[in-house]
């Protein structure tokens, strides 16, 4: 069994001694995903995930700038596609040229995906995605090209209702670069909540400090955090973050620790008394002994807390799981189906390649 944090882009698998992790891992590059094993926690390296969960970049941003860009090619072909007044003399070839980037930029992570899905035999949202997008797209080039539509003079009128006579005349750029523009959106608004989702957990980490004053061989040297050992005596000097879990030897203070308890009193400590990594000493000079270090530390453990609640699904997540499993092959049929059926009944051929398109279209 298995559960995926999609905020830290981390899977947490329940599995039997008898199976290997390669095996693990190699089933999830079978359905098109990459994966590697966790780095492994070491004595003298507090936590390599976690240090890689910070200095992720941001998909956020790219999603905004293929949004953006879309965005602002796709609204003049909308006006131009709805407002027949606003047609000009070849104003068709404006709108694929402002149309194209949409389809082939704009959407091209979901045409990645679809290709990745269709080499492994799936059909995801993405599959729909591509699929609707490149069939108004390819229907709208071959009704410029070998159809009607690239005339000079062409005017596309705008109806709420269908016309079976309808077909090499008309053009759907718009639906293409409308439903691209309207999924990057969702796709922006994902990412931006992926990010925030993580927000919490990445502030834990970051709460830790950087550098210590450690003493060794009787003389005091600043080194990475990391490089602590059980054991190593520490000086925290006022104001400064003690570095990690352990008991003070030395010296009298007040230790700030409302990030564990939200206390805004600082606690007043003494020899013998344990201190928490990351709380803030504000007062004298303290010697502290450490006795838990990186992923053992009592931050790291609250982090864990984080994250396993983020892997957490809740019951309507699992059954728009089971849903989409089966809502696309159902599109993907009935799109066929549709074709098949206006074929049968009579219908020219591009009247009923608009409306498969348009069972497509209204998927997505």
């Amino acid at each position: 069994s298995a559960t995926v944090n999609y905020a830290t882009e981390k899977a947490k698998i329940s599995y039997p001694d008898s199976v290997e992790p390669d095996v693990l891992i190699a089933t999830v590059a079978a359905t098109g995903y990459t994966a590697t094993a966790p780095t492994t926690t070491t004595p003298h390296q507090p936590d390599a995930d976690a240090d890689a969960e910070r200095t992720a970049p941001d998909e956020t941003a790219a999603w905004r700038t293929r949004l953006l860009v879309s965005l602002v090619l796709t609204i003049p072909v909308i006006t131009l596609s709805m407002v027949p007044i606003l047609q000009f003399t070849n104003w068709q070839w404006l709108a694929l040229t402002l149309a194209s980037p949409v389809v082939v930029w704009g959407a091209l992570p979901f045409h990645r995906a679809a290709w990745a899905n269709a080499r492994h035999g799936a059909a995801t949202m993405d599959t729909l995605i591509s699929l609707g997008v490149g069939a108004a797209y390819l229907w709208s080039l071959w009704a410029l090209f070998f159809g009607h539509a690239g005339m000079p003079g062409m005017r596309m009128s705008f109806s709420l209702l269908p016309d079976a006579t309808s077909g090499s005349e008309h053009i759907y750029l718009e639906v293409a670069a409308a439903v691209t523009v309207f999924i990057l959106a969702g796709r922006y608004f994902e990412a931006r909540a992926k990010s925030r989702s993580g927000a919490a957990l990445k502030a834990l980490l970051d709460m830790g400090a950087k550098d210590v004053a450690v003493i060794r061989g009787g003389t005091e040297t600043r080194i990475p955090t990391a490089q602590l050992a059980v054991g190593d005596m520490f000086i925290v000097r006022p104001g400064e973050k003690i570095a990690t879990d352990g008991v003070i030897t030395e010296g009298a203070s007040a230790v700030d620790a409302s990030m564990l308890t939200g206390e805004p009193v600082p606690v007043e400590v003494r020899p013998g008394d344990h201190v928490t990594g990351a709380t803030v000493n504000a007062g004298g000079r303290l010697v502290v002994e450490a006795t838990r270090i990186g992923a053992d530390t009592q931050l790291a453990q609250m982090a864990r807390l984080v994250e396993d609640a983020q892997n957490g699904k809740a019951s309507v997540q699992r059954l728009a799981d089971r849903i989409s499993a089966i809502f696309v092959p159902i599109v993907m049929t009935l799109s066929v189906l549709t074709l098949a059926a206006w074929l049968a009944t009579g219908h020219p051929a591009t009247a009923a390649f608009t409306a498969a398109v348009a069972v497509l279209i209204i998927a997505c």
